[in-house]
């Protein structure tokens, strides 16, 4: 099984610091990537057989997708600050990303039949929401929610938990194809720290325990959720952002919860 903690790499000459694809990940739809853009920067990359989503994860630049100038998008200096401007490119077309000043893109990516247009979701169009209470509380960003007419395949939402606090949690897990009762989702979760230096941890494990992992999660780290549960815990002082991508056979997010955590609020 390929380690569920991928740490960034330096950038190659696309600026590309994480390149996860399904075979790199060992499932079927979910690919990941973040591309540092220095200001002036640029990268051009086909969707192929997959529908993606941009996310500006912090800076400006101009997206051109699909021949189509959708114009300089972004402006947050942090994903700490606000809901991301974000494109949806369905698959056969191409992207360009020019950085205006330095740049942090990241691109969500799962297989697609097409059908679906381009399309701008600006920080007016993200849906947010507060999930849990006292120190299981933390807000969320819905670019492509299940409820989204807008992707075929994509879930993509940003989750900020304040330090002391715990997300994806209680534990939940959708790593069965039995809808409605619960969907197979893979995810991946990139992780952002608001202060450097500190850690969040992450825990993926399964009922029976053939799968068992608690990672020390380092800002910038991705976690790869295959299967099993995934609960997130932030320290005291150090606010954290994670940037989710599911993808399975059907576009619905349905779980079940561990059933010694059920009592508690999610």
């Amino acid at each position: 099984m390929p380690n569920l903690l991928v740490h960034p790499a330096r950038p190659d000459a696309a600026g590309r610091v994480h390149a996860i694809t399904p075979q790199s990940a060992g499932w079927t739809y979910v690919g990941f990537e973040v591309y540092d853009l220095a200001p002036g920067a640029s990268v051009t990359r086909p969707t192929g057989a997959t529908e993606v989503c941009l996310v500006l994860v912090s800076g400006r630049a101009r997206i051109v997708a699909g021949g189509q100038d959708l114009g300089v998008l972004g402006g947050r200096a942090s994903p700490f600050e606000g809901s991301p401007s974000s494109v949806y490119v369905p698959p056969g077309a191409e992207w360009t990303a020019t950085a205006e000043g330095a740049c942090e893109l990241a691109v969500c990516a799962a297989p697609a039949k097409g059908g679906k247009p381009v399309r701008v979701i600006g920080p007016d169009e993200v849906g947010q929401e507060t999930r849990g209470k006292g120190t299981n509380t933390r807000y969320v960003r819905n670019i492509l929610p299940d409820s989204s007419p807008h992707a075929e395949s994509l879930l993509v939402v940003e989750v900020i938990t304040p330090g002391g606090h715990w997300s994806s949690y209680p534990p939940h897990k959708h790593d069965v194809d039995d809808p409605p009762r619960e969907t197979y989702l893979e995810e991946t979760y990139y992780h952002r720290l608001a202060r450097p230096g500190g850690f969040a941890v992450q825990r993926v494990y399964t009922d029976d325990r053939s799968l068992d992992e608690t990672m020390a999660v380092g800002d910038r780290d991705v976690v790869l959720v295959p299967r099993g549960y995934h609960p997130v815990g932030a320290p005291h002082g150090f606010d954290l952002y994670y940037l989710n991508v599911m993808a399975g056979p059907v576009r619905q997010w349905k779980f079940t919860m561990a059933p010694e955590h059920a009592f508690l609020t999610f």
